[in-house]
């Protein structure tokens, strides 16, 4: 049963309410409280605002691409915590590696699975709360 007292924030970025709706539903159905956006721009408007605990972050978004937001959130100090899973249908070798370079924790194509985001999820907040604990 998932542990609602401390329930960490998930951004969910996408321009696509097919991919939008059930990873919020999925994220909810784990206890996690969820905001979204739908271009780079609100990503990082929201981001601003919420301060989410991690990331699920399309790269072929409308104006800003993930990409550029993930390097944003990377070089702002009061951001850089932030864990970044890209969920993206860009599999090239380059693509992944650029991801990574930019500062993601993970990069997932898509199609996915549940049980994949949902262990990644988890795996990136036990991080992120251990890396709170020491600092």
């Amino acid at each position: 049963m998932p542990d609602f007292t401390m329930a960490h924030k998930i951004l969910i970025v996408d321009d696509k309410a097919n991919i939008v709706v059930p990873l919020q539903f999925l994220m909810e159905r784990n206890g996690y409280e969820t905001v979204m956006a739908q271009s780079g721009e609100e990503a990082l408007e929201v981001i601003s605002k919420e301060n989410p605990d991690l990331i699920l972050l399309d790269i072929m978004l409308p104006g800003i691409y993930g990409f550029e937001v993930c390097e944003i959130v990377k070089l702002k100090p009061e951001w850089k915590h932030i864990k970044i899973i890209f969920l993206t249908a860009k599999r090239r070798d380059v693509d992944i590696a650029r991801g990574m370079v930019l500062g993601a924790d993970e990069y997932i194509n898509k199609p996915f699975s549940n049980k994949q985001i949902v262990e990644s999820v988890q795996k990136h907040l036990e991080e992120y709360k251990e890396s709170k604990t020491y600092v």
